[in-house]
């Protein structure tokens, strides 16, 4: 007797799998395997409201967290790329003085060699 029923629960399970292979068979384009997928998908989440409930809780917190530090990260590039743009300003005007003061002193260098020496530049 224990054989029979083991065997007729195997049968079950046979005819079960091979009911869910047709099923799957059936299921050809893409459209509807979506279509299948979501429709388990909402199946699932209205017999276990509170898992996905929990999943929106845990992964909405985790994408307004991501969304914090990209913004955060982004104003800090912002502000970085100002800063840059303010340091090689100054330091182009600090060329540009340098620039000038350099050939400041040798078109005064040039001249004062061209000048004869006066008698109060001569030390005794």
């Amino acid at each position: 007797m224990g054989q029979e029923i083991a065997a007729q629960t195997k049968g079950d399970v046979l005819q079960e799998a091979e009911g869910q292979q047709e099923t799957r068979t059936t299921v050809v384009g893409w459209g509807e395997k979506i279509e299948e997928h979501c429709q388990k998908i909402k199946q699932h989440a209205e017999t276990y409201p509170y898992v996905w409930g929990s999943y929106i809780l845990v992964y909405g917190r985790f994408g307004l967290w991501l969304t914090y530090r990209w913004r955060k990260l982004y104003r800090t590039e912002d502000r970085v790329r100002g800063l840059q743009e303010r340091l090689r300003n100054l330091v182009e005007a600090e060329q540009s003085i340098n620039t000038a003061a350099l050939t400041e002193q040798s078109t005064n260098s040039t001249s004062d060699t061209n000048k004869a020496p006066s008698p109060a530049d001569k030390v005794i």
